[in-house]
């Protein structure tokens, strides 16, 4: 059989992938059945769904013919490296790094952060856009999480709050 669309062919391959590892990941929970559904039982499903729709997205780039056969680019390393590394720049700043002395900076700051360095994977970047986008996700998440839900985490830097 040959491949017909090599970017559906890669994409279908990794959702069965991802599914099957989620899949497979939730049976170390209590499943239980229908009527009385334990923790696992929704990311089964939904894994298994997930790995359905790969397996059906892989099955038509190997029998529905393309122009011109969707060849897979080059990796994109630039906006990977900035989104990959604004992520982790999040979770660092907003619990702190106790290992190399790094107290917990807060929401507020890691939320800042998240946004500049992710604006920096596009082509064009923007700091005035990027300094409204971060004061507006900044705000709703306060809103959200700490005042409507109520989490305890730190907001502020500990050396301010």
């Amino acid at each position: 059989m040959k491949i017909k669309s090599e970017r559906d062919f890669f994409s279908g391959v990794l959702f069965c992938a991802f599914g099957v590892a989620f899949a497979w990941g939730a049976t170390t929970y209590n499943v239980g059945n229908g009527a009385r559904m334990g923790p696992g039982y929704f990311p089964l499903i939904v894994g298994v769904l997930i790995a359905i729709m790969g397996a059906a997205i892989t099955l038509k780039a190997m029998t529905v013919e393309t122009e011109d056969g969707e060849p897979v680019g080059a990796i994109a390393w630039k906006p990977l490296v900035f989104i990959i590394g604004a992520n982790l720049m999040f979770g660092v700043l907003l619990g702190g790094l106790p290992s190399i002395g790094l107290p917990p900076m807060g929401l507020i700051v890691a939320i800042y952060a998240l946004t500049f360095i992710a604006g920096l994977a596009g082509d064009k970047f923007s700091f005035k856009a990027s300094a409204v986008l971060a004061t507006i996700l900044a705000v709703g998440s306060y809103l959200a999480f700490v005042v409507a839900l109520k989490l305890q985490f730190p907001v502020w830097p500990t050396f301010i709050a």
